[in-house]
């Protein structure tokens, strides 16, 4: 063997160091598909420059096709205006030229009128002449043209002379009389007028006095108002616009329920771009809007359940699945109706389980005891007591659920979050399950004193901590959380429970505070307010979905009308409910007759609650914000990790960093600077938070609030 050559198995070896991970692929990946020629004459077509835009798609030749007539339809008056114009301007150059204006006014100016005043009238003089040769030539031209050629002659000199008028007369930027409008394409439209769209920005100091708009797509009536697509100006922002939608709506002299703004994003929108649509009138009277449901006789909970109408008249469908949903206003503006269109959804879904308590203890959801697996109405102690029992339940069966999924395979669970197969097998027994509470705030504020886990708490504040597990935790197994108050303030909803519901809906409440509790804090500041809504809007609020709900746009919020359904529709819905239950042998719990409790491991749950947010202490005290939502965002990593980028807590939380970090400093827990690796593994220095300290601040809270509650209870 030459001493050259490297035996067979150095090279292995070799390779087996370098190889880390493999994995064994089965079936040859196909073959990208060959495009044809048609297909390769399209994607020219599209892309290149060179065919214009009204050629490459129907909706850009329909918009071409109107431009053009309207192009025809204002071309005479334009024409007619154009030659008046041309006239009066080429009257006054030749006043001003025989007149010899211009050197007049260089003699005025160096004061050398007297001197020049011979010259001038010489100058004078010779133009006078000039022009009566230029007029007998002309019209020595012209009678020799109509001796020849006869009246046509006469018509063309007329047609000439008139399109060098219309040419000369035309409007030019900057000329004298025009005004600034909206740059890009126009057509024959009755809207709004452009200048009083760029003065409305303007007034509403959302573009500078010398700044104008680009228009991107032409005002067109679009259902029943009108659209409008704008560019701002350079550096200006589109969020800039929805933060003060109510001074451009003001600006507009509409009610700020009339006008949509929202950001157009993706690959035909950027920072700066700004949809704008403008109701006729109030998009949100007339009759009440029938619920699509009351006239299936299934659905299936996996899909998104039809929720109402946005101003523009487009359905808002909210997913449940993966997600939970508050809805919160003061009393008669829809809240119950509000929340049982998302409940009739899951009714109809045989294979769901509902979990009711009713605090009014009224006979809104009383049909809805036929079906539900758990039922509890009423807003006393003995009520209150039982929605724990079956909320503790609801925790264990979590655990168990987790407990179920880790045992199956991939093929069947294959991301460890429950399907649609999991979800309707009899065996594993994971059904989509729901907790719908209305009136949640009857069990939150029950001052009746527990112990959980060697620590003193109230009802209401376990019954708070089993919530907040089942809609931290819950969506993964299939649980889905519905909470409904007439009392959204800070002291109702504690902060932990709220920073876990993904979907809020917020009808009319009484102040921006209240609606920042509902909708999420700041919200107020980027343009969505539901204590502006007006009383007269029964069912109208502010709808901010999860992340995977569908909100018909990609905008943060959306105002909606929900659907209506009168009682007689909710009582048939719950009948088919049950019928479908029945068939399907699905009828269980308290429908089937059936309310013995499950046995259960207490301690198991107490143990969750703590690991769950972090540490029992965590769990069973109301933190003040925004100490609570940082512990809600870190959770178990608030014990794992080291340092926190104050970037991320402050983008997380979507909150402003200098009110952050005061806010903070006032819990006596303050930022620093420490080095963290990028993405690229190189040590930068960052401004944030040792774990440490944040642990530190809640012991110190949780202790404060124990504390000043053990004094309340000896005051008692």
């Amino acid at each position: 063997m030459n001493e050259n050559t490297t035996p067979a198995s150095a090279v292995t070896g070799e390779v087996e160091r370098h190889i880390f991970d493999a994995e064994l692929i089965d079936e040859v990946p196909e073959p990208e598909p060959q495009l044809t020629r048609g297909q390769r004459f399209m994607n020219w077509w599209l892309r290149s420059p060179r065919v214009p835009a009204g050629l490459k798609s129907r909706r850009a030749a329909k918009h071409a096709l109107v431009d053009a007539l309207a192009f025809l339809i204002r071309a005479p008056w334009r024409f007619i205006r154009s030659v008046g114009r041309g006239l009066v301007a080429a009257v006054r150059g030749w006043r001003q030229w025989v007149r010899v204006h211009d050197y007049r006014e260089a003699a005025e100016q160096s004061e050398k009128l007297a001197d020049k005043f011979v010259e001038i009238r010489e100058l004078t003089l010779f133009r006078w002449k000039v022009t009566g040769a230029v007029v007998l030539a002309a019209g020595a031209v012209l009678a020799v043209g109509c001796a020849v050629y006869g009246g046509r002659a006469m018509w063309a000199a007329l047609g000439l002379t008139a399109i060098a008028l219309a040419v000369y007369g035309r409007r030019k930027d900057g000329a004298p009389g025009r005004k600034p409008v909206l740059a890009g394409p126009r057509t024959l439209t009755w809207t709004m007028d452009p200048q009083m769209l760029v003065d409305a920005f303007r007034d509403a100091k959302l573009i500078g006095k010398d700044e104008s708009l680009r228009l991107v797509e032409r005002a067109a009536h679009d259902g029943s108002g009108w659209a409008v697509t704008v560019d701002l100006p350079a550096t200006r922002k589109a969020a800039d616009v929805l933060k003060r939608r109510d001074a451009l709506a003001s600006a507009l002299a509409v009610d700020e329920l009339q006008l949509i703004v929202e950001r157009v994003r993706g690959r035909g929108g950027h920072a700066g771009r700004v949809f704008l649509w403008v109701a006729d009138e109030d998009p949100y009277s007339g009759p009440a809007l029938r619920f699509p449901l009351l006239d299936m006789e299934y659905w299936d909970a996996w899909r998104a359940i039809p929720f109402g109408r946005d101003a523009r008249s487009r359905r808002i469908d909210l997913q449940l699945v993966w997600t939970s949903l508050i809805v919160g206003s003061i009393p008669r503006q829809g809240k119950t109706c509000a929340s049982r269109l998302p409940a009739a959804g899951l009714i109809l879904d045989p294979f769901t389980q509902l979990y009711i308590f009713d605090g009014k203890g009224g006979k809104d959801w009383q049909a809805a005891e036929a079906v539900a697996h758990r039922y509890v109405c009423g807003d006393e102690q003995e009520q209150a007591e039982a929605v724990r029992d079956h909320l503790v339940e609801l925790v264990a069966e979590v655990q168990a659920r987790f407990s179920r999924m880790s045992a199956l395979d991939d093929e069947i669970c294959p991301e460890s979050k429950i399907t649609p197969a999991i979800s309707r097998d009899r065996e594993l027994g994971m059904p989509i399950t729901a907790v719908i509470i209305d009136e949640v705030q009857v069990y939150l504020e029950n001052p009746a004193k527990e112990e959980v886990g060697g620590k003193k708490t109230t009802l209401g504040a376990y019954i708070a901590d089993l919530l907040t597990y089942l809609a931290r935790k819950g969506p993964a197994v299939g649980i889905v959380v519905v909470l409904a108050t007439q009392r959204p303030d800070s002291t109702t909803i504690p902060s932990r429970l709220r920073a876990v519901l993904g979907s809020r809906f917020a009808l009319r409440v009484m102040d921006w505070r209240d609606s920042n509790i509902v909708l999420g804090e700041q919200m107020n500041t980027r343009g969505f307010d539901a204590s502006t809504l007006l009383p007269s809007h029964k069912g109208v609020g502010i709808l901010r979905p999860d992340g995977e709900a569908e909100s018909g746009g990609d905008a943060v919020a959306v105002t909606v009308r929900t659907f209506y359904m009168d009682n007689a529709g909710w009582r048939s819905i719950c009948e088919r409910g049950r019928a479908l239950r029945e068939a399907a042998g699905t009828l269980s719990g308290h429908a089937a007759g059936d309310d013995r409790p499950r046995a259960i491991d207490r301690a198991a749950v107490v143990k969750a609650l703590g690991t769950g947010s972090g540490g029992s202490d965590r769990a069973l005290v109301d933190l003040p914000e925004p100490l609570a939502s940082v512990v809600d965002h870190l959770g178990d990593e608030l014990d794992q990790r080291e340092f926190v980028p104050s970037a991320e807590l402050t983008e997380a939380l979507e909150v402003d960093p200098g009110t952050f970090a005061k806010q903070m400093g006032q819990l006596e827990c303050r930022p620093t600077r420490h080095r963290i690796p990028d993405h690229t593994g190189d040590l930068r220095r960052v401004r944030g938070y040792f774990t440490a300290d944040i642990r530190a601040a809640v012991e110190r809270m949780s202790d404060e609030i124990s504390s000043n509650g053990e004094a309340e209870a000896d005051q008692e």
